[in-house]
C-alpha cells in the first residue's frame, strides 16, 4: 500500500485530496499545526474506509519537516506522494501592493516558499534513489490574477511557482513528478471561505470570488498523480 502525506491539512484542499487517494488504496498521513485537530479530521476518514494517522507539524518552523517525514515514514513507511497544502487565512493578507513590506512578507513566505524547498530537499534524494515519488503543491490565484488585496501572498505564490518549475525541469527523467495545482476559486469546507462567509467586507466591493468543491480538486490531484504530463493545472479561473 502506498502513502500520501497531506502537509497543511485542512477540510477544504486536504479532505478532498485525502478521499480521492484514500478511496483508491493510499494510506493518508494528516498533518497540521493541532494534533487534536488533525485527530478529529483523521477519524472522519477513517469513517469513509480509509486507513489514516494524525500528526502535528508547523510547517512553517524550520527543522519540522524533516521530524515529522521521520515520524510519517517510521509509523506508515516511505511517501510516495506528498501534498503540499497549506493556506493562509485572511489576516495576513496586505491590503495594497504599496503596504507590502519586509514584515508583510515573512509569513507567506515561510507557509509557501520555504516550507516548499525543505519539503523537497527532504524527500527527493530518497525518491530519486528508488525512481519513483510524486511532489505535489498548491497555488493560488493573486500571482497570476492580480489581487491587490492579496499582494504580500502573491508575491510568495510567484516565487513558490518559480521554484517548482524550476524544479520539475531538474528532475525530468528521474521518475519523480512534481506539479503545481493553481486554485483560482474559493474552496468550499476550508478555512478560509468560512472566515469570509462570517466577515464578507474581508473582501473589496465589486471582487467576486467563484467556488469550487473539495472533492473536485482532489479528483483533479488524482489526475495529476496518475498522468503525470503537466507541470502546472489551473482550476477555478
Amino acid at each position: 500500500m502506498s502513502t500520501l502525506a497531506i502537509f497543511g491539512y485542512g477540510p477544504g484542499l486536504g479532505a478532498g485530496t485525502a478521499r480521492a487517494f484514500g478511496r483508491n488504496g493510499f494510506r493518508v498521513a494528516v498533518i497540521g499545526r493541532d494534533l487534536d485537530r488533525a485527530e478529529q479530521r483523521a477519524a472522519a476518514l477513517r469513517a469513509e474506509g480509509i486507513e489514516v494517522a494524525p500528526f502535528a507539524a508547523d510547517i512553517t518552523e524550520s527543522g519540522r519537516l524533516t521530524e515529522v517525514i521521520a515520524r510519517v515514514e517510521g509509523e506508515l513507511g516511505p511517501i510516495d506522494v506528498a501534498v503540499h497544502a497549506a493556506a493562509a487565512g485572511m489576516s495576513i493578507r496586505s491590503a495594497t501592493t504599496r503596504d507590502v513590506d519586509r514584515a508583510a512578507l515573512e509569513l507567506p513566505f515561510a507557509l509557501k516558499v520555504y516550507s516548499s524547498i525543505e519539503l523537497s530537499r527532504a524527500l527527493l534524494p530518497t525518491m530519486i534513489e528508488r525512481g519513483s515519488g510524486t511532489l505535489l503543491f498548491s497555488s493560488g490565484a493573486s500571482e497570476e490574477n492580480l489581487q491587490p488585496y492579496l499582494a504580500n501572498v502573491g508575491v510568495a505564490l510567484g516565487a513558490q511557482r518559480a521554484f517548482v518549475r524550476q524544479l520539475a525541469a531538474e528532475v525530468e527523467g528521474t521518475g519523480v513528478y512534481v506539479g503545481l495545482l493553481g486554485i483560482g476559486a474559493l474552496i468550499e469546507h476550508s478555512a478560509v471561505q468560512l472566515e469570509i462567509d462570517a466577515h464578507p467586507e474581508l473582501i473589496p466591493e465589486g471582487v467576486a470570488l467563484p467556488r469550487i468543491g473539495n472533492d473536485e480538486l482532489g479528483a483533479r490531484y488524482w489526475r495529476m498523480y496518475t498522468e503525470r504530463d503537466t507541470v502546472e493545472v489551473e482550476i477555478g479561473f
